[in-house]
């Protein structure tokens, strides 16, 4: 059970997969926000191309909380992205981050861009990046014939009304079906994966940010991927796509897929985006 003590003395695990492969691990940081990172399982294979550290955010899983909570803000969390570079002994970090985990992969971006190698942004939530107008609607609308529609919409209609976190997880089985392109029995038991801690996802969103983090993301130097489902009616897909023109080397690929794409296309993830981090050792950049 790897760990390392971050930089307030937070003891935080991380699960090390593919250990006995060569080069340095891709740091990995699971969304919900807060949700126990075994959602995640190998990534489609991704540990078949590098080692990966999948870290428990402060406060999930085997990871402490933190004695401050303001340090579990999402905006703060980049620095235990920091404390794992150190901990590995890199001078680069290459992170993957899935979800509400791209904020904190760009958060350690901004904070320190020079310590980034390469950053994979797995459907980013985008609306605090980009002012594309989002078409989530129309692929809502797109699903209306499907058995599970009118409990999405009833599931959906409470939501505008609930106002803490709990209330919000608490509908979140009614929502699940439109972040999949095909609802199906796959799809229902990997929604069982993954607990979410309520106290850190509330620390998640907590603290408002301090400063704008976009003027150095837009000068990263790094190459950026950023993977799409097509059918991730969550996000919506033009949103998610332009994300990648805020990066001087970002790249968009889009998969037939929801919110998960390395669970509803596996090869396809594990071709687009085991290609980008192999370059480690090839030099491929299509970046």
């Amino acid at each position: 059970m790897p760990s390392f003590t971050s930089h307030d003395g937070t003891e935080l695990h991380y699960d090390l997969l593919g250990a006995d492969l060569d080069g340095p691990p891709i740091a990995v940081h699971a969304g919900g926000a807060a949700r126990h990172p075994e959602y995640l399982g190998t990534l489609a294979g991704l540990d078949s191309v590098r080692p990966l550290a999948l870290l428990h955010q402060r406060g999930v899983g085997r990871s402490q909380h933190p004695a401050d909570p303001a340090t579990a803000a999402w905006h703060r969390l980049g620095e235990d992205l920091e404390a794992l570079r150190v901990h590995l002994g890199l001078e680069q970090l290459d992170v993957l981050g899935h979800s509400a985990g791209t904020r904190v992969a760009l958060a350690f971006a901004a904070r320190h861009p020079t310590r980034v190698g390469r950053l994979c942004l797995v459907t980013p939530p985008p609306g605090w990046l980009v002012d594309t107008p989002s078409d989530s609607a129309e692929l809502i609308a797109e699903r209306r014939g499907e058995p599970w529609f009118p409990r999405f919409e009833a599931a959906l209609a409470e939501e505008e009304n609930a106002t803490t976190m709990a209330q919000r997880r608490a509908l979140h089985p009614g929502l699940a079906p439109m972040t999949w392109a095909r609802w199906d029995a796959r799809a229902e038991a990997h929604e069982e994966l993954g607990t979410w801690n309520l106290e850190a996802l509330e620390a998640f969103f907590a603290v408002p940010l301090e400063a704008d983090l976009l003027p150095v993301l837009r000068t990263l130097k790094s190459p950026v991927l950023v993977v799409a489902g097509g059918s991730d009616a969550l996000l919506g897909l033009k949103p998610v796509v332009a994300v990648a023109d805020l990066f001087p080397r970002g790249r968009a690929v889009v998969l037939d897929s929801g919110h998960y794409p390395w669970v509803e296309q596996p090869e396809a993830f594990l071709d687009e985006v085991g290609a980008f981090f192999d370059a480690f050792f090839d030099g491929y950049d299509a970046a």
